[in-house]
């Protein structure tokens, strides 16, 4: 057997383990009060955020149904093999942010045919197939994010008296929501700046390759005014690359996501200058409640859920996230 083949049957046992784990945890009788399938692309940050939204909501609804969950660490193979399980286990709907546009699609399609109710949030597959086969998504505006950022940055460099920035795009590209936070930025930054100018956009979504991506940038553009990231890992990736350089000082930080790490940066003032931040508490009561409401009947068509998005602009902001979160989730 080839490496992949290993890769794959271990990626079922994982499934397996996780779908008994979470049921055994729960308790009762399985189904009692409903059993959503649940996929984070991560563990932690925002994603850790809307598990803790979601269980809250789900408690709040007086149903606590049973959540059978998988971090698919952008593993769209992983996701799709998740998915074929919590299909065949018939749950009440399934709720993700999926990995890809496009290789999320079949996976969708299967529970769509199999019955079941998807709720995407922060991600989804195109907007086609979603239309066949997503009940509602929960969603902060992207343009909108991206462009409450821009307007940070203009204000920024205009009050350093700085008309033609230079600025570093590190990027979460390969979902269109990214691209969409990019134009939003661009042109809000633009119409206040007409001078500032994106000399770099490369992929840097989690923070060691952002890391990676970032230092590289600074070595063929020196001079670098700032970077915005369009993700969390790719703004702390750019605030350490900036450090690692000893370019504090000269190369300043915008970004996305708010973390305990972001709030400390923020607050100390040297590096990071904005974040734009949806919260995953937020957005998991969200999809909770759409799930909810798909699974009573209350939803019966494709629904766009508007997530709240909230701009952190100075220090102050940075120290009152960290008091008010003391946990670290966003």
């Amino acid at each position: 057997m080839g490496a992949t083949g290993r890769r794959g049957r271990a990626g079922l046992a994982l499934v397996a383990v996780v779908l008994l784990g979470m049921v055994a945890a729960c308790g009762g009788k399985v189904g009692e009060n409903g059993r959503f399938g649940v996929v984070y692309m991560d563990a932690q940050g925002f994603y850790a955020g809307v598990r803790v939204g979601m269980q809250q909501e789900a408690e709040a609804l007086g149903r606590t149904p049973q959540l059978l969950q998988l971090n698919a660490q952008g593993d769209a193979s992983k996701e799709s093999t998740f998915i074929d399980q919590v299909s065949a286990a018939k749950v009440d709907a399934l709720i993700l942010s999926p990995a890809s546009a496009t290789a999320s699609v079949p996976a969708l399609e299967l529970a769509h045919e199999s019955g079941i109710p998807v709720i995407c949030y922060n991600t989804c597959v195109a907007e086609q197939s979603a239309r066949k086969y997503v009940s509602a998504y929960v969603l902060g505006d992207p343009v909108r994010f991206g462009s409450m950022l821009g307007e940070r940055a203009a204000e920024y460099f205009l009050a350093e008296g700085n008309t033609e920035p230079t600025i570093a795009v590190v990027n979460c590209e390969f979902v269109e929501v990214c691209i969409d936070r990019r134009h939003g930025f661009e042109q809000a930054l633009q119409e206040k700046l007409p001078g500032a100018k994106i000399v770099a956009n490369q992929e840097g979504a989690t923070i060691d390759e952002a890391v990676d991506v970032a230092e590289r940038i600074l070595t063929a553009n020196p001079d670098l005014d700032a970077f915005y990231g369009e993700a969390g890992g790719a703004t702390m990736g750019a605030v350490r690359a900036v450090q690692a350089r000893g370019k504090v000082g000269q190369t300043v930080v915008f970004g996305s996501d708010m973390s305990t790490e972001a709030a400390q940066a923020l607050a100390a003032e040297n590096i990071l200058k904005g974040v734009v931040d949806i919260s995953g508490i937020a957005v998991g009561k969200l999809a909770a409640q759409a799930a909810d409401d798909v699974r009573t009947g209350k939803l019966t068509e494709y629904t766009v859920v508007p997530a709240p998005i909230d701009l952190y602009a100075t220090p102050d902001d940075g120290s009152d996230w960290l008091r008010t979160h003391p946990d670290g989730v966003p």
